[in-house]
C-alpha cells in the first residue's frame, strides 16, 4: 500500500494504478481473525469428526479423515472471515448490481424476443409511464433516495463517526421510503453505541452528509441494543395545505321549515314555575368546620398502623 501523499482522492496509485478497496489496518485485523478461526476450526471439527469416524473405521484412517474434514471447514471459515470486507461492499452496492443485471439481461432477453422497433417500444413505455404517472414517479424517487442514503451513512460512518479498535464500520440494513422521508437500519459492531451517535454535533451531521432536514436516532429492538434505526426527515407532511371536501355537501341555501337539532331546546318555552327575574340569593350562616382527623391509636388486628405511612 503506497503512501497518502502518493495517492489520489479517488483511491488510485500513482505508481502501480491499485485501488485501494480495504485499508490495511481493517485487512490486517481480518486477516488475523481468520487465523485463528481456521486453527480453532481445525481442532474441534478434526477432532469430532476423527471421533466418529474411528468407529467405523481404523483409528490412523479415522484420525486422517478427521484432520482432512476439519482442514475442509477451516479453509472455508477462512475463506469467509478474510473476503468479509469485500463481500460487505458487495452487499452495500447489492440493489445497483442486481438492477445493473436485470438491465443487461433483460435487454437482451428483450432483443432476442422482439425486433429492434418492439424493444425500443417496450424500453420507452417502461421509462416513460412512471415518469408521466405523478405517484408512480415519486414512489419511483422515494426508491431511489433510499439507495442514496445509504451511501451516504457508509460515507458518514467511515468518515467521521467514531469505529472500533479494529476499524470495522457498522453494517448498513435495508432502508424503506416514508411519508417525511427514508427510514434505515443500522446494525452496529462491538465498540460502538447509540451514544455514540447521539452526541453533540453528529446528528447535524449526519443530515448534511444525507441532504436531509433532519435526521433522528433511536433504538429499533427491545431485545438487541445493536440495532438502531436512523429517520431521515426531508418534509414535513403534515404542514402541507389539504384542501378539504366537506364545504362541497354543504347546500347553499337552506330552507325555513328544515329539521333541527335533537339536541337543541325549542324555542319560546312556557315555563310557569320558573320566574321572569332571578330569586335574590340569601347569605347563609357558615357552617362551623368540622377538625380534622387526629390519627387513632387503634392498629389492625396483624398490627399495621397507618400512622407510619401518614
Amino acid at each position: 500500500m503506497s503512501k497518502s501523499s502518493q495517492r489520489s482522492p479517488f483511491g488510485w496509485s500513482n505508481r502501480g494504478g491499485s485501488v485501494t478497496v480495504i485499508e490495511a489496518p481493517v485487512a490486517r485485523s481480518y486477516r488475523r481473525r481468520a487465523t485463528i478461526a481456521f486453527w480453532v476450526t481445525l481442532g474441534v471439527v478434526g477432532l469430532l469428526a476423527a471421533t466418529v469416524a474411528s468407529h467405523y473405521l481404523h483409528p490412523i484412517v479415522g484420525a486422517l479423515l478427521g484432520g482432512l474434514i476439519g482442514a475442509a471447514c477451516g479453509a472455508v471459515v477462512f475463506a469467509l472471515i478474510v473476503a468479509w470486507p469485500v463481500l460487505r461492499v458487495f452487499w452495500h452496492w447489492l440493489p445497483e448490481i442486481g438492477l445493473g443485471l436485470f438491465g443487461v439481461y433483460g435487454w437482451n432477453a428483450l432483443m432476442q424476443s422482439t425486433p429492434l422497433w418492439g424493444s425500443l417500444l417496450v424500453v420507452a413505455l417502461v421509462v416513460g409511464l412512471p415518469a408521466a404517472i405523478g405517484p408512480v414517479r415519486r414512489r419511483v424517487m422515494a426508491f431511489i433516495w433510499c439507495l442514496v442514503v445509504r451511501h451516504r451513512l457508509r460515507l458518514c460512518f467511515a468518515a467521521f463517526i467514531a469505529t472500533n479498535r479494529s476499524g470495522s464500520l457498522p453494517l448498513i440494513l435495508p432502508a424503506k421510503p416514508t411519508p417525511a422521508g427514508e427510514r434505515v437500519w443500522v446494525w452496529l459492531r462491538p465498540g460502538l453505541s447509540l451514544r455514540d451517535l447521539e452526541q453533540d454535533g453528529q446528528v447535524q451531521k449526519l443530515a448534511v452528509a444525507c441532504w436531509a432536514n433532519e435526521v433522528r436516532v433511536m433504538r429499533a429492538s427491545r431485545r438487541y441494543a445493536a440495532l438502531i434505526r436512523l429517520d431521515i426527515t426531508r418534509r414535513e407532511p403534515l404542514a402541507a395545505t389539504i384542501v378539504s371536501p366537506l364545504p362541497d355537501h354543504v347546500p347553499t341555501e337552506v330552507p325555513a321549515n328544515a329539521p333541527t337539532s335533537p339536541g337543541m331546546p325549542p324555542v319560546g318555552l312556557d315555563l310557569p314555575d320558573v320566574p321572569d327575574t332571578p330569586a335574590t340569593l340569601t347569605a347563609e350562616t357558615p357552617r362551623p368546620r368540622r377538625p380534622r382527623n387526629t390519627p387513632t391509636t387503634a392498629t389492625s388486628p396483624n398490627g399495621f398502623d397507618p400512622s407510619d405511612y401518614a
